[in-house]
């Protein structure tokens, strides 16, 4: 089991930024691809931003490239998300994930644990 733990929502302008946070324990963190979806009301959950397990490769959503940066410290257990230039658009649930197979994935079904979301409200 991977237990995680996401932090630093909030509500910001449009234009601001946020850096989120994600916390894991249990077993080896190093062991997972860790992902970013979020899922704004009505909608379905969305991939937003991967990173492999020793951070050599990411992937981003379309919606988000050259906004948002994925990164993680392996000796943390910690995933982060930062995010600049804010839209309104961006609101949503954000939750973080792991995947625990050597692949780097926008599919849902490939991350077997997710952290329980933190909001992200962006006011026009």
């Amino acid at each position: 089991q991977v237990q995680l733990v996401e932090s630093g929502g909030g509500l910001v302008q449009a234009g601001g930024s946020l850096r989120l946070s994600c916390a894991a324990s249990g077993r080896t963190f190093s062991n997972y691809a860790m992902g970013w979806f979020r899922q704004a009301p009505g909608k379905e959950r969305e991939f937003v931003a991967a990173i492999s397990r020793r951070s050599i490769s990411t992937n981003y959503a379309y919606s988000v490239k050259g906004r948002f940066t994925i990164s993680r410290d392996n000796a943390k257990n910690t995933v982060y998300l930062q995010m600049n230039s804010l839209e309104p658009e961006d609101t949503g649930v954000y939750y973080c994930a792991a995947n625990p197979k050597p692949i780097l994935t926008m599919s849902r079904t490939f991350y077997d644990y997710w952290g329980q979301g933190t909001q992200v409200t962006v006011s026009s």
